[in-house]
């Protein structure tokens, strides 16, 4: 069959083939959009719309008051025009075509009517579960505290996000050793710390002093980790630290210098308490998924993609310290791809998952699929996840995602590489089978 057919074919069997969602940020409490602010100022989108003019760079808040999401939008639409180009721009029309039935606006005006609309919509307690199941998401896992009354619960799966002990934060060198400690005063996990704190540090009430200290908190951590509710937790491995293996010698005498703390101090803390953390999960008789974005770094609102070639051979030897740990990266770094390949293909207790942050752009999506199917067994790589805070964005990258992976598919097939139902078995082994047996996640009665 000539090319076009052949893509239509693929296209067709993949709309067949259901999705588990390994990572997102979905919320029971409010499953769709609540109002256009969360379609158009997606954090994403923002950045765009700031690179285009946009003043205000920052994220919308959590929970944006009615005021604080209509001054954003009111001052966000005038920049829309040249953002048409993006393929944010792109999901934001697939949401509004596909799920509200309306093209993007021409005037301010009908904009305000699309807001309306929204809102109106957000008030069926079902239309979050219609958005997943046209998306073909049969599950997704989100933020073990976003899971809220467990009203979500049949949709929804947990990854642990507590605290980051190896993510590094502008102007905070003792950044690792303060997540820590603030979840040593907690007796059960809480919502983790933004990307971004701009310096803020709440007093916590158990603060870390010594290397006792130390191993006493990471020890009430993996005490706390409510295994029962969880299949996986997920880290930050910033790249800027260089991760070494550091006595508890040399970490006490970091302590003591922790007002004074700088870059070497920083990665004192983070070997430490990171090495400390995973030999603790180690020690349990069935670790959860341990998953780690990589490949972005802080900038003064969000990030950019970063990452040191030393740092992929830190992961290497992290991964294999570790044999019994199962450990999983989302990648930020369209470069350093081809170089995790290599990793996984000789660490078998290594997966690669998605296209994270500044890679989920449809350019970069192909060649990383085309890169893993290449390189790397089926049942290593998880080739959807959206990363969504609403249901509406889950839908829009899904079907990016899957245009992207048809159109590899239908390269391998006419060059002989897969037959169709090849490319289909292919496909349903990475976007289903693996993610259910890999990252222990069930598709939901609903």
């Amino acid at each position: 069959m000539d090319g076009s057919r052949t893509l239509e074919a693929v296209k067709d069997g993949l709309s067949e083939i259901p999705l588990l969602d390994v990572h997102t940020h979905l919320d029971a409490g409010h499953l769709p959009a609540r109002g256009l602010d969360d379609v158009l100022l997606y954090h994403m989108v923002v950045s765009e719309l700031a690179s285009a003019g946009c003043p205000t760079r920052a994220r919308v808040s959590e929970d944006p008051t009615l005021e604080e999401a209509q001054l954003r939008l009111a001052e966000a639409l005038p920049f829309v025009p040249a953002i048409r180009n993006t393929s944010g721009w792109w999901g934001v029309r697939l949401i509004l075509r596909d799920l509200y039935g309306v093209e993007p606006p021409d005037d301010e005006a009908g904009w305000w009517r699309l807001d309306a609309l929204i809102r109106e919509r957000a008030g069926d307690a079902t239309w979050g579960r219609q958005i997943l199941s046209r998306a073909g998401i049969r599950r997704a896992c989100t933020e073990l505290w976003r899971g809220r009354d467990g009203a979500a619960d049949d949709m929804l799966q947990y990854a642990l996000e507590w605290a980051f002990f190896a993510r590094r934060q502008s102007g905070m060198d003792d950044v690792v050793v303060y997540e820590l400690e603030r979840t040593w005063g907690q007796n059960t996990p809480e919502p983790p710390l933004p990307v971004t704190m701009g310096g803020h540090r709440p007093d916590v009430s158990r603060p870390v002093r010594t290397v006792d200290d130390v191993l006493e908190a990471v020890a009430h951590y993996v005490r706390s980790i409510p295994l029962d509710r969880i299949v996986s937790t997920a880290q930050h491995l910033s790249t800027d630290i260089d991760f070494r293996s550091v006595s508890e010698a040399q970490m006490a005498d970091a302590l003591a210098r922790r007002e004074h703390a700088g870059a070497a101090e920083r990665d004192i803390y983070a070997s430490f308490i990171l090495e400390a953390f995973v030999t603790a999960l180690e020690g349990l008789p069935c670790p959860p998924l341990l998953q780690f974005s990589i490949g972005a770094e802080p900038l003064p609102f969000e990030t950019g993609s970063k990452l040191r070639q030393d740092t992929i051979f830190d992961v290497a030897e992290l991964v294999t310290r570790h044999p019994s740990v199962r450990f999983q990266f989302f990648l930020s770094s369209e470069h350093a791809n081809q170089s995790f390949c290599t990793l996984v293909r000789e660490l078998p207790n290594m997966s690669l998952a998605g296209y994270w942050w500044h890679n989920l752009f449809p350019g970069v999506i192909r060649k990383v699929i085309r890169d893993r199917l290449d390189m790397l067994p089926l049942t290593r790589q998880v080739a959807f996840f959206s990363d969504a805070y609403c249901a509406d964005w889950s839908y829009a990258k899904a079907t990016i995602i899957r245009h992207q992976l048809a159109g590899v598919l239908a390269e391998k097939i006419e060059q002989g590489q897969y037959s169709l139902d090849d490319a289909l078995d292919i496909a349903r082994q990475v976007l289903y089978e693996t993610p259910r047996s890999l990252n222990r996640m069930e598709p939901g009665p609903w």
